[in-house]
C-alpha cells in the first residue's frame, strides 16, 4: 500500500508541474504584444516634442526658458544639417567605393541581383528621409 501511495503522489506532483508549465506558457502567449500594421515610425519631430515635454516637466521650465531651449534646438539642427551637407560628397564617395568593391567580387548574375538590392535600399532610404 505504501508504494502505491508514493506512486499516486508522484503522479499528482507531475500533473501539477505539467499544469503549471502549460498555464505559464498560455499566460505568456496571452500577454504577448501584437504587431500593428498601422503603427508608424517615430520621426525626429516626435523625439523633439518628447524631449521638450520632458525638459519642461522634469525641470519645471518657465515659458521664457522653453522658448530659449527651442531656439537652441533649432540652431543645433541647422548646424548639424550644414555639417551633413558639407560632408555629403565624402560619404557618397565612400559608399560608391564600397559598391565598386562588392561588385568586383560578384559574378554577373550576382551583380544583377545586387543592383536590384541597391535600388530597393535607395528607395527605402528616400522614403525615410526628412522633408
Amino acid at each position: 500500500m505504501k508504494r502505491s501511495g508514493a506512486i499516486a503522489a508522484a503522479y499528482l506532483g507531475l500533473t501539477f508541474v505539467a499544469g503549471s508549465a502549460v498555464g505559464g506558457f498560455g499566460h505568456w502567449i496571452y500577454q504577448a504584444r501584437t504587431v500593428r500594421a498601422d503603427a508608424r515610425r517615430a520621426t525626429a519631430d516626435d523625439y523633439r516634442r518628447r524631449y521638450l515635454r520632458e525638459m519642461e516637466t522634469r525641470l519645471k521650465l518657465n515659458p521664457e526658458q522653453l522658448a530659449k531651449l527651442t531656439a537652441i534646438l533649432d540652431n543645433t539642427r541647422t548646424v548639424f544639417r550644414e555639417l551633413s551637407e558639407k560632408h555629403r560628397p565624402e560619404y557618397d564617395a565612400i559608399h560608391q567605393n564600397q559598391r565598386e568593391q562588392v561588385n568586383a567580387l560578384l559574378d554577373e548574375a550576382q551583380r544583377a541581383e545586387y543592383a536590384k538590392m541597391v535600388k530597393e535600399r535607395e528607395a527605402r532610404r528616400k522614403g525615410f528621409q526628412r522633408h
